[in-house]
């Protein structure tokens, strides 16, 4: 009976650890999804059914989001020039709120997805004189314009979060390490508990 009991409480825990992260993880996904959908679908302010009732379309909000994202590409690619980028950027630097949200928003989605990824160089850096080390990606390589030469800054993501902290360490204290930028972030992420790949 003993050996039937454990036998079951293997394959619970076993059954756990594959459910639970792909469960958390698709929940998270479809979340992310309805969120954005139910924000963007308009659906239900355009169409009513015969006795006037709105009519909700599942999906309606992310199709909007895709077709908007994919216009703004073709029409940058194809027709905004660079003084109109320019001009943009001129009207943009009017408005001190907005710009300082926009810019923000802007560096941190091209770090990720833009021509000059940031968060792609994983680093190792000594904190302090008792071997205190943190996995951190290399943001920036010189600071001598404002005034901090041998500096360099470096993202420390937290564990178990898509939050951070950003620090300027003395250049001597960063290596390089032996792993790719979505190793790093994984392991990091993780809290240290996701497998290191070879």
């Amino acid at each position: 009976m003993n050996k039937i009991l454990g036998a079951l409480l293997n394959y619970l825990v076993k059954g756990t650890l594959v459910i639970l992260p792909l469960g958390a993880a698709l929940f998270f996904i479809y979340w992310i999804i309805s969120k954005v959908d139910y924000a963007l679908n308009l659906s239900d302010v355009i169409w009513v059914d015969r006795l006037g009732h709105p009519v909700y379309i599942p999906g309606l909000g992310i199709l909007t989001v895709v077709m908007i994202l994919l216009i703004a590409g073709i029409v940058v690619t194809n027709f905004v020039t660079e003084p109109i980028y320019n001009w943009f950027n001129r009207w943009l630097n009017r408005l001190p709120i907005f710009n300082f949200i926009y810019t923000s928003i802007k560096d941190l989605a091209e770090a990720f997805v833009g021509d000059e990824k940031k968060f792609n160089e994983a680093v190792l850096v000594e904190i302090n004189d008792t071997g205190l080390k943190k996995i951190g990606f290399l943001t920036q390589k010189d600071l001598s314009k404002i005034g901090l030469p041998g500096e360099v800054a470096v993202y420390f993501p937290l564990s178990y979060s898509f939050a951070g902290q950003l620090c300027i360490v003395n250049a001597n204290r960063v290596k390089p390490l032996k792993m790719t930028a979505s190793e790093a972030m994984k392991f990091v992420v993780s809290g240290g508990v996701s497998h290191l790949e070879h």
